[in-house]
């Protein structure tokens, strides 16, 4: 697998990103309704997704889905209780999935109060069984950590470890935490998949990631790939600072 750098767009400040991500959400929810009935997203964590969601939850964007046709994954998760304030799931439905009323049939959290790789296993049956043997998000949604790593794929270690599975539990040493993550291969696999990044203390890592030499080890945002769909950067101007090159 080689980094594909994908396109690039550059937003003045995060409430501008936050926008802009939103508005992709709403066009790639669109066409999968149209094109196949239901529209498969893998949701992220942090500060730009849950200022996306908060958008989501209004007019006008309330209302410009069948969100009875939207089934919600996570990216990852934090091996905390649904209702710790750490918890993506926590974050994704105070903001997005509760004012919506999303029926829980929809909603394919990760199980993060359970054993790690009891969770793991649970998750990738149920990717398999709601999805396919081989599955293919209709949007996959990822942030960059300024150490350069997305959804739980840490610096440290090969990104690619236990790529088969799908889903696999991580110890993040540096987090000193148990996480839960879709693998590469899976986020690889959506038909979009949007980075959003923000913040000056990640400009360099940005630069790194984006036009230095290909270390996924280093660097683990570098391992996610399309293979047949489009990657898309979503970034304010404090993160672009020390790009060269579009």
């Amino acid at each position: 697998m080689t980094r594909t750098p994908g396109t690039l767009r550059v937003f003045d400040t995060p409430a501008d990103v936050a926008r802009a991500l939103a508005d992709l959400f709403v066009d790639r929810a669109r066409d999968a309704i149209a094109q196949r009935g239901h529209f498969a997203v893998a949701l992220a964590g942090g500060s730009t997704p849950k200022a996306t969601y908060t958008l989501l939850a209004q007019a006008p964007y309330a209302d410009a889905i069948d969100w009875a046709k939207v089934l919600f994954f996570f990216g990852d998760e934090r091996c905390v209780p649904p209702d710790d304030d750490q918890s993506n799931y926590k974050m994704a439905d105070r903001t997005m999935l509760g004012p919506l009323c999303i029926p829980p049939e929809h909603i394919h959290r990760m199980a993060g109060e359970d054993v790690p790789e009891h969770a793991a296993a649970v998750y990738r049956i149920d990717l398999v069984a709601t999805l396919s043997p081989n599955p293919h998000f209709d949007l996959v949604m990822l942030g960059m950590g300024p150490d350069g790593h997305t959804a739980s794929l840490f610096p440290g270690t090969d990104p690619l470890s236990g790529d088969e599975h799908l889903v696999r539990a991580v110890y993040s040493q540096s987090q000193q935490q148990w996480r839960i993550t879709l693998t590469p291969r899976v986020l690889s696999g959506a038909h979009t998949i949007v980075f959003a990044v923000e913040g000056a203390g990640k400009a360099q890592t940005l630069a790194a990631v984006r036009e230095g030499p290909y270390d996924p080890e280093k660097y683990p945002s570098q391992i996610i790939s399309p293979v047949h769909g489009e990657l898309i950067w979503l970034v304010d101007a404090a993160a672009a600072a020390a790009l060269t090159r579009a």
